[in-house]
């Protein structure tokens, strides 16, 4: 596996798509010679024959319809390593793990795309504790609760109210809010990588059972069946507004820090722009 290297796998690409070692060498910008002595190493490397030769013409062998098909692959693979090494200040991937802004994703969005239009701004979710940092899914992340990794930066963009997600027809969704100790002889839906709801939100002798849940669409399902009730962040409601599903304020509990994560040691140039647009937007409401 030593003696195999790209210059090799790019001839063998060049050789099938231009038919002849000769109009390989020119898209190469190389020497035939040089084509020539790359196949021939990769076949001895290989131990395998991967091209026909005739005077007419040349053609994979069977083998190397396969070995030219991962090759590409392998070569589209480094292209966007490259890419992504070298995108910083021209892509800006945002993960988040439940609800990305709620309220204010799309105004983000749209304000970004107006002020640095430059860079490319995405929206990616992840299902992890850090959002996707860890994982290299994004840049930065939106995260409600700090990472216990301490690779990480974190600072508080805004909060937001807790919200209790109820079955449309059950008692408590005819109230304009609720308390803490409404909820106390409910199953409470939590998910322990991401979710903001924990049963330390009440005193401990009136905490409520807990249901492990582990995808949003799966906390959703259970409370729309009227099994379970959540407690979660506002920006929930507002990216998840589901048939048979009601949010109720939860007048009694503890806001939602919003916070914005990065690589401490390798902030996206953008950080600082995305820290003061944020924090613009929660704190206009």
């Amino acid at each position: 596996m030593q003696d195999i290297d790209l210059r090799q796998l790019r001839c063998l690409v060049a050789i099938v798509d231009e038919g002849t070692f000769t109009d390989a060498a020119i898209a190469l910008g190389v020497s035939q010679a040089a084509v020539s002595r790359a196949l021939a190493s990769l076949e001895r490397a290989l131990g395998v024959r991967l091209l026909r030769r005739t005077s007419r013409e040349v053609t994979p062998t069977a083998t190397g319809l396969r070995v030219v098909a991962q090759a590409r692959r392998v070569l589209a693979d480094v292209s966007d390593l490259v890419r992504e090494a070298t995108s910083g200040h021209t892509r800006l991937r945002v993960g988040y793990a439940w609800s990305a802004l709620g309220r204010h994703t799309v105004a983000f969005q749209r304000r970004w795309s107006t002020l640095q239009g430059d860079t490319d701004l995405q929206l990616v979710r992840v299902n992890a504790p850090s959002a996707g940092l860890a994982e290299g899914a994004c840049d930065l992340a939106v995260v409600r609760r700090p990472p216990d990794d301490r690779r990480f930066a974190t600072a508080i963009v805004g909060l937001e109210r807790r919200l209790c997600a109820l079955a449309a027809d059950d008692p408590l969704a005819r109230r304009r809010s609720v308390r803490l100790a409404d909820l106390a002889d409910r199953v409470l839906l939590v998910d322990r990588r991401t979710g903001t709801a924990n049963p330390e939100l009440w005193p401990p002798d009136t905490r409520p059972v807990t249901e492990e849940t582990h995808d949003v669409d799966d906390w959703l399902t259970v409370i729309a069946a009227g099994r379970g009730i959540g407690v979660t962040a506002e920006s929930t409601a507002h990216q998840y507004r589901r048939p048979g599903i009601v949010y109720r304020p939860v007048r009694d509990a503890e806001p939602v820090a919003v916070r914005l994560a990065w690589w401490r040691d390798d902030p996206h140039p953008a950080l600082q722009a995305v820290l003061e647009l944020l924090t613009d937007l929660y704190r206009a409401g």
